[in-house]
């Protein structure tokens, strides 16, 4: 005689609708994207193969292996990779040789992101990417599923990490959803402001240099008579002309970059949960969701080049990320500054904190970053006066020793006018920086600790670094060469108690 089955605990619980209990296959489709993928990743090695084959005359052998083995690596890698979804986890499994296996709780999930390469999409595949807010190599991918299913289980798991709320929609059921923001072809205009043109000319340089020389393409060519028709040329021609060259390089691929990047581009907000939610790419799309609950504040990043244009960039502060998942955070691109700092107070809910005017910092921080400008520019310039005074024919380098002392006071005066703090509607407001200035909007419940630092010339000048400990974004906010007892007062004041505690001449 068999005994009935006990029934589940009352308090036991409950499988997600989304739990898939037992071992799954990724989409079928895979079966295209992974032989295809696996042929790119090794495609130098197949070109070799295939002009070695032409040297060595054993074409066919060599050519059908460097066709065959992609493939059935990425056959093998197809029905090697199983997941599954159960009450409390998610569980990958793949390799052959070297098994691999991933578990990750529900309860650390802290991002589902969306990608899809172009191939991904011809199939209507997307491969998610569940982050864990620690290292890199916690999180896992599914690559690939359905698209729907996909964005299914992307809305599902965001929902499961979220506080429950008592009267709790049904995160599958459609939600009001409201376009913040959305590509515009005026944007490609701030492309050639930001630094990704130089990045991606070297890489080219790096890449087509290599190539020409494996190529033999330079071997007609004389070095000697090349320099010696740019010193014909003359150094103050031929600096200047490739310099141009190199930035009109730069802002082409930067163009191209920032359209392959951001083009579709459309960030909206949905209700009642509040999440944020990116769509960005042109051929590889990204989805990114960023859950309202976890959302502590913004950064405005106000680059040289970006902020000459009148534009901006906003990244949004969210606990749970580390710093190898910061793409998860940007929420606009380089745009128009009026459109980031509309996006930034409707992310915070006003928008005092964005147009507030700060506290300054005083002449004696404004006097260190003239010196922290100044210093390193003089000793450059001084280099390049003995170095045109020593050397025959290097007189020319008399005019950049003039030019770089007056940047660095350029630099030194814009750093001392960024220097600003404050608190405004318990929101902890930072700015500082010239090449890299960025205005931090921090909630003050979102503060864990504080950091009061003082190097030797600080204590000598009475400022000190205020750092606001955070779990948000880059762990922290920093007010910069701020006057001592101003710090101190605005700690005690965005956390009454936490740093008074610790005054020697506190109350008792």
């Amino acid at each position: 005689m068999t005994e009935p089955v006990a029934p589940p605990p009352e308090d036991a619980p409950a499988a997600p609708a989304y739990a898939e209990p037992d071992w799954q296959r990724l989409d079928p489709r895979m079966l295209l994207v992974h032989p295809v993928s696996e042929l790119i990743k090794f495609l130098p090695v197949v070109i070799g193969l295939f002009v070695a084959s032409r040297a060595t005359g054993r074409g066919l052998g060599l050519q059908l292996l460097a066709v065959v083995v992609p493939i059935a690596i990425g056959l093998v890698r197809y029905w090697t990779t199983r997941y599954r979804i159960t009450a409390d986890r998610i569980e990958l499994e793949h390799g052959l040789l070297s098994r691999h296996a991933v578990a990750t709780p529900l309860d650390r999930v802290r991002t589902v992101d969306l990608t899809a390469s172009p191939i991904h999409r011809l199939l209507s595949l997307t491969t998610v990417r569940i982050g864990t807010g620690s290292s890199a190599e916690e999180g896992l991918d599914l690559d690939g599923l359905p698209a729907d299913r996909a964005r299914d289980l992307r809305a599902r798991l965001l929902h499961s990490i979220a506080p429950a709320a008592e009267h709790a929609p049904d995160p599958v059921t459609a939600v009001g959803e409201r376009v913040v923001a959305r590509f515009e072809p005026r944007w490609l205009g701030y492309a050639p402001f930001t630094s990704a043109g130089l990045v991606l000319v070297a890489g080219v340089i790096g890449v087509g240099s290599q190539v020409v020389d494996g190529l033999g393409l330079l071997e007609g060519l004389d070095p000697a008579s090349l320099g010696d028709q740019a010193v014909r040329l003359g150094a103050l021609v031929a600096i200047p002309v490739a310099i141009l060259g190199a930035l009109v390089l730069a802002a082409a691929f930067s163009v191209v970059g920032y359209l392959l990047t951001n083009g579709n581009f459309a960030l909206s907000h949905t209700t009642p949960d509040g999440s944020w939610h990116v769509r960005r790419g042109l051929l590889t799309t990204r989805e990114t969701s960023v859950d309202a609950d976890r959302l502590r504040g913004a950064s405005i990043g106000e680059p040289l080049g970006l902020r000459m244009a009148g534009g901006a960039r906003l990244s949004a502060i969210v606990t749970g990320l580390d710093r190898s998942q910061s793409g998860s955070e940007a929420l606009l691109p380089p745009t128009p500054r009026s459109l980031v700092d509309r996006v930034a107070a409707d992310v915070i809910g006003t928008s005092t904190p964005v147009h507030a005017t700060l506290s300054a910092h005083g002449p004696r921080a404004r006097s260190r970053r003239y010196l922290r400008a100044l210093v390193p520019s003089l000793v450059v310039a001084g280099g390049l006066v003995a170095a045109a005074v020593v050397l025959d024919g290097w007189t020319w380098l008399l005019g950049p020793a003039i030019v770089i002392p007056l940047l660095g006071l350029g630099l030194g005066h814009d750093r001392a006018r960024a220097l600003g703090h404050g608190l405004v509607e318990g929101w902890l407001v930072a700015r500082s920086g010239s090449l890299t200035r960025s205005r931090e909007l921090l909630a003050d419940d979102a503060i864990i600790g504080w950091n009061l630092r003082q190097t030797w010339f600080q204590r000598r000048a009475g400022l000190a670094t205020l750092v606001a400990t955070t779990a948000g974004g880059s762990q922290s906010v920093t007010v910069l060469d701020v006057p001592a007892s101003d710090g101190v007062a605005l700690a005690d004041a965005a956390v009454p108690g936490l740093v008074s505690q610790f005054l020697v001449d506190a109350p008792r």
